[in-house]
């Protein structure tokens, strides 16, 4: 439970930083680290899936906002930072380093599969009710289309939009249509 709080703290920092700085950049970052933090949250809540397409989004989403952000706002990089700045991105690793730390202490053995370490695994659940709950003679789509047909109907929607989304941002015309 603890973790989550770290988590949730995490959180509200990058949030209060990306409103509050003035730097359209370190704003698009401190956004990006707002999705690492949730993809975290959804690691250590068991939901893998969740969390890969937080983390597919987020970066696809960071491409698009950097470059609309690279686009409008040209700032230059100087050998002068702020102190506050620098404490602040030094806590920001920590905390990320911390978190990836805590992540691989909660995981199984490499090898070994979760649902041999927790018997309460949805696994196990899938294994004895799939075939009586569903009549579905493969495994498989009895859980992808019956027990989790409404998560993966969702993440393929997200991953869809997404996609589309960064290619209509990110093609050579909408350049040339801008600068026009």
């Amino acid at each position: 439970m603890l973790v989550f709080y770290i988590f949730l703290l995490f959180i509200i920092i990058a949030a209060i930083i990306a409103v509050e700085t003035d730097n359209l950049l370190s704003s698009v970052i401190c956004v990006g680290a707002i999705g690492f933090g949730g993809s975290l949250m959804f690691l250590f809540l068991r939901a893998p899936d969740i969390a890969i397409t937080q983390i597919v989004v987020e970066v696809l989403g960071l491409i698009i906002l950097i470059r609309a952000t690279i686009a409008r706002d040209l700032t230059f990089i100087s050998g002068q930072r702020e102190f506050f700045a620098t404490i602040v991105s030094v806590t920001i690793l920590l905390v990320i380093f911390l978190a990836g730390i805590l992540v691989f202490q909660t995981l199984p053995d490499f090898g070994m599969p979760i649902f041999a370490v927790s018997t309460d695994a949805a696994s196990q659940t899938y294994i004895r009710e799939g075939l009586k709950a569903t009549g579905a003679a493969n495994l498989v789509s009895s859980v992808i289309l019956d027990f989790r047909a409404y998560d993966t109907l969702g993440e393929a929607t997200v991953l869809f939009t997404a996609i589309i989304g960064a290619t209509v941002i990110l093609r050579k015309k909408t350049k040339k249509l801008l600068e026009e």
